[in-house]
């Protein structure tokens, strides 16, 4: 029995958040950041998603490629803000005045189509 496995190339793209657990008192700011590898970061929109506990994903918000931009969820606007910083592939999302309620995990993610 003979089994080649043979890799020419492997390319990995990677979203990887800089904190792993935060914790926040009633009324401060969370702030959270995450870094893009593998890809041409300032190709795509990035999203920030989160998922409380036995609850599905929602969707908070986006910023554009270029950072020019955003679109945010209006159960979050007004204390919602999501910015990038394209020469250092980072995302970064504040969320105001938070309560017991913003308890959840809390994802960036990438588009799936880049922007040309």
């Amino acid at each position: 029995f003979l089994l080649l496995i043979s890799f020419s190339s492997v390319k990995c793209e990677s979203l990887e958040s800089l904190q792993t657990t935060v914790q926040k008192k009633p009324g401060e700011t969370l702030s959270l950041s995450c870094r893009g590898s593998g890809f041409t970061f300032g190709s795509y929109h990035m999203h920030w998603i989160r998922q409380k506990e036995n609850k599905p994903l929602v969707w908070m918000g986006d910023v554009h490629p270029d950072g020019s931009g955003t679109g945010y969820s209006k159960s979050f606007e007004g204390r919602i803000e999501i910015t990038r910083d394209n020469s250092n592939s980072m995302a970064y999302l504040k969320l105001s005045g938070v309560t017991a309620e913003d308890t959840a995990v809390y994802y960036c993610a990438r588009s799936t189509v880049a922007e040309i």
